[in-house]
């Protein structure tokens, strides 16, 4: 069978199915490594990393200070958009997707290596930052490639908001896992042992992780589009430089469409350990439970709302679960200061319903808003853009406003604040739910 016909959909059906369920596995899994490597950094960070690599500093300022390195990798991932995004455009989803996969992994691996304060100085501090920018790099690459490896195998226009927001399961079941490894050492342990390496064997299982998603993509076909795009020779040179003349708009849209999204989820499960810490005075171990359980309740809402959103549009329910995050915001405060253990277990489990609402339509909702030949770029570089505006700074201006002020409540203003951007960048986008993707519909 010839590349053209196989992209026109010549495939026979249990075939495509088939490929469509090993892409969305590959997608899913590959994500989820993905994101179990970007945010551990994350629950660390909040954790340990300001006493082994800024011990002579004030505790908040610690967090800031560990929080900065934390932020490193935000800024890298637009870098990572940029380049992937050209060589998943040029060469196929595919290839830059392994790449991305090694990448992330190995530097991951490599943060457990890092030496602390104690024995190295700032070069510890340093060298983390290094490697972090490397593994927001691969991060910055791997969303954008999975979310068009799972949507351009649907086969109707019908329910590509459900296909395409598996991948998005990588984001909850990355922070589940990263949670769950990071509770289990310091269950099993003293603080003691914990603070002196039990803290680094997470960070060791990712290379294991990393060898089982490598395998499952290697046995991945290309996509239909993709495969058609060669056989019609539409390959642009430079991508990226294309989609920014061509899509602008499109792409500063889909960065602050995602301020909703991004920057309180990283409050709900990264900052939560320093305000639980300073100001709750509770335990490591029952903050970790309760983001643990909300990682799994937004498992489930993402594909409920992404569901949902393939029957009443995508940007409708992007719109619905940006009221909702504002609106939580104003309660999520108010019940941790209650001091109660359920409340507070309550407000954190609760805190990424909202989140799932927005994040599950996302996928779909970014991705077909650039055209085919340039998707894998434009769905990256506006996508990771929100993290220098929106997940990079939150934990900092979250630990910033707390260090000023006191007091959770500036914090949801902040988060208010992000919602209301949000739903005037949303109400901007089009909205291509039921519609055909696969036709090029850049501006002229």
């Amino acid at each position: 069978m010839s590349s053209a016909s196989f992209a026109a959909g010549a495939l026979p059906d249990a075939d495509h199915r088939t490929q469509l369920r090993r892409a969305v596995l590959a997608s899913t899994i590959g994500t989820t490594i993905e994101w179990y490597d970007f945010l551990l950094y994350g629950q660390v960070a909040g954790l340990v990393f300001a006493q082994l690599y800024f011990p002579k500093s004030d505790p908040l300022v610690g967090a800031l200070l560990a929080f900065s390195t934390y932020a490193v990798g935000f800024v890298a991932r637009p870098i990572g958009a940029a380049i992937f995004g050209h060589y998943g455009d040029r060469i196929g989803r595919k290839a830059a997707l392994i790449a991305t996969l090694l990448i992330s992994g190995l530097a991951t691996f490599a943060v457990g290596l890092v030496p602390s304060y104690a024995a190295i100085g700032i070069w510890g501090a340093i060298i983390l930052t290094i490697i972090r920018f490397i593994q927001g790099v691969g991060v910055g690459g791997e969303w954008g490639g999975s979310v068009l490896l799972s949507m351009e195998w649907a086969r109707t226009n019908k329910n590509r908001g459900l296909v395409a927001a598996f991948p998005q399961l990588g984001g909850p079941g990355g922070l589940f896992l990263a949670n769950l490894a990071v509770l289990a050492f310091s269950a099993s342990m003293s603080s003691e042992q914990f603070l002196a390496w039990g803290w680094r064997v997470p960070f060791f299982l990712s290379i294991v992780m990393v060898a089982i998603g490598l395998w499952i993509r290697l046995g991945i076909l290309e996509t239909p589009t993709f495969t058609r795009l060669l056989a019609e020779d539409r390959i642009e040179r430079v991508p990226v430089v294309e989609v920014i003349k061509r899509q602008p708009k499109a792409i500063v849209l889909a960065a602050f469409a995602r301020m909703v999204e991004q920057a309180p989820a990283y409050i709900y499960f990264s900052f939560i350990f320093v305000y639980g810490r300073d100001i709750l005075h509770t335990s490591r171990n029952f903050l970790l439970s309760a983001v643990l359980a909300a990682a799994a309740v937004d498992l489930l809402g993402i594909l409920i709302f992404a569901h949902i959103s393939d029957r009443i549009g995508r940007k409708r329910m992007y719109l619905i679960g940006s009221v909702a995050t504002a609106a939580y915001a104003l309660i999520y405060f108010p019940l941790l200061n209650s001091h109660v253990p359920g409340l507070i277990f309550l407000a954190i489990t609760l805190s990424l319903v909202p989140h799932s609402m927005v994040y599950g339509p996302q996928a779909a909702l970014i991705a077909a808003c650039f055209t085919p030949r340039l998707r894998y770029s434009g769905a990256s570089l506006g996508y990771q853009l929100a993290s220098i505006v929106a997940g990079g700074p939150a934990p900092l201006i979250a630990t910033w406003l707390l260090f000023e002020f006191g007091s959770g409540y500036p914090i949801a203003g902040y988060i208010v604040i992000c919602a209301l951007v949000s739903i005037v960048a949303t109400s901007f986008l089009p909205d291509y739910t039921n519609r055909d993707i696969s036709k090029e519909h850049d501006a002229a």
